[in-house]
């Protein structure tokens, strides 16, 4: 433990440079959400991870508080539709730039 007490005001960005973290956690995070969403992109159209993803699921569910959509995830980070990205991720190499670039930029 480094001992930082919560009344130092530091900013995270301040402490993870302390530390010679360079990547951010919720960037990883991001990266792996939009490889796997790559990698069932690819798949066949009645797969049942690509109806999840895309949301075509029949069925209902519990009244709750409604969980966060993959594809509003993909949609957020990408800021195309979720189709847009499905089409895009058929192409290996572009899909691969792409989930770079987002995973750069944040």
């Amino acid at each position: 433990m480094h001992r930082i007490p919560w009344t130092a005001f530091r900013t995270n960005v301040s402490i993870l440079q302390e530390l010679q973290i360079s990547s951010r956690q919720s960037s990883e995070c991001l990266r792996r959400i939009l490889q796997y969403v790559g990698h069932i992109a690819r798949k066949e159209s009645d797969n049942l991870e690509r109806l999840i993803v895309t949301g075509k699921v029949d069925g209902k569910r519990a009244r709750e508080r409604s969980p966060i959509r993959w594809s509003d995830q993909i949609r957020a980070a990408l800021n195309s539709t979720i189709y847009g990205a499905l089409h895009n991720a058929k192409d290996r190499n572009r899909w691969r730039n792409i989930v770079r670039a987002k995973v750069m930029k944040q």
